[in-house]
């Protein structure tokens, strides 16, 4: 039998700090691997843990809830980025391992921080400048021009927490930026792309990197709506994708999945937006079209196993079901070549995630 030095045995056990839909999706591939898991989340009603061994319903950052995660978990991973800093403190005082590390959380959770370490380690984003009051958004108005999108440099997702501001009028920088709070903002200039695509790669403990290929991704009012992969690219968009994914990966020490989302504009170059240091909604399409999909490919990476293959079997368009779509079930299972993937959570209110259905096609030439 081959040994894999400091792999953990099936049987180990994996704390997953979240509890939805990719929490969810993870315990499920961790269990077809063999291990047990751990869910840590805030709120009683949550769709991780009716699929996982034991469930620890706590604040992310109540000690006695950290002490017994780290107790039963030999690893622990999260399933979204915005975990509180303090959790990763509380849990390295107890010795825990976590992966990934709290050098890639700390960057993704500040777009600042995030855009600086990018272009730092030579991945070229959309010109940006830092935003803590009113007289920095004019004078970064004044540099970057406008239109300009303002962002919230924490939190916000699919969407919220970012207003387009259209003109150089102060009245009008001055409602966006206390629309969102008088918050520290980033403004970001307008990147003129003809696509967005993004690449989901992942880094094993050893440095050994695998990318997926490239999806193509579209959005509506910022949430995603669709995702085709593999994306119709040349080569040498393929290339550059998955070299400034293995630079920003490396540079992190990265262990785990990431996603990786990127402007492509109309010569070719790629710009990268931001990154997701989990598992990703544009990386969905690999559940069904892939040998091994992203959320077995983040356990693998996790306990020390090798990375498994990343190339695709079926060209798939995964598209999200958010709402009252959810009740159309029926139909969707009715479908041929449609999957469907139900994420078991109660209310379908608007724009809430419900699930998500990947429709497979052969691989186009």
């Amino acid at each position: 039998m081959k040994t894999i030095p400091h792999a953990l045995h099936p049987g180990a056990t994996i704390g997953i700090i979240g509890g939805g839909q990719l929490g969810r999706m993870l315990a499920m591939a961790a269990a077809r691997l063999g291990f047990e898991t751990v869910i840590l989340t805030p709120e009683a009603e949550n769709c991780a843990g009716p699929v996982a061994g034991t469930v620890l319903i706590a604040d992310y950052t109540d000690p006695e809830a950290l002490a017994r995660l780290a107790s039963l978990a030999q690893v622990v991973t999260f399933e979204f980025e915005n975990v509180p800093a303090k959790t990763l403190e509380i849990l390295g005082g107890l010795g825990c391992q976590v992966a990934p590390g709290a050098k890639a959380l700390a960057v993704a959770q500040d777009r600042v921080d995030e855009k600086t370490f990018l272009n730092t380690h030579g991945v070229p984003t959309v010109d940006f400048a830092p935003v803590s009051s009113l007289a920095d958004l004019v004078e970064a108005l004044a540099r970057i021009g406008a239109p300009a999108l303002l962002k919230t440099r924490r939190d916000g997702y699919d969407g919220k927490g970012q207003v387009w501001i259209e003109n150089h009028d102060r009245a009008t920088a001055e409602a966006a930026f206390i629309g969102l709070g008088a918050k520290p903002c980033i403004l970001e200039a307008p990147a003129a792309f003809v696509r967005e695509v993004s690449v989901i790669a992942a880094r094993g403990h050893d440095g050994e990197v695998a990318a997926y290929p490239l999806g193509e991704n579209h959005h509506e009012s910022g949430i995603l709506r669709r995702t085709s992969a593999p994306a119709r690219v040349s080569p040498a968009t393929l290339d550059q994708a998955q070299t400034l994914a293995t630079r920003i990966v490396t540079a992190l020490d990265y262990v785990g999945v990431m996603g990786v989302e990127m402007f492509e504009l109309a010569n070719g170059q790629l710009l990268v937006n931001e990154i997701a240091p989990r598992v990703h909604n544009t990386g969905h399409w690999t559940l069904d079209g892939c040998e091994v999909d992203q959320f077995e490919q983040h356990i693998r990476a996790i306990v020390g196993w090798p990375l498994g293959p990343t190339h695709a079997l079926a060209q798939v368009e995964m598209t999200n079901l958010l709402g009252g779509e959810i009740l159309d079930w029926g139909n969707l299972a009715a479908e041929a070549e449609a999957r469907l993937w139900i994420y078991g959570k109660g209310e379908p209110r608007p724009g809430r995630k419900m699930g998500h259905v990947n429709r497979l096609f052969p691989l186009k030439p």
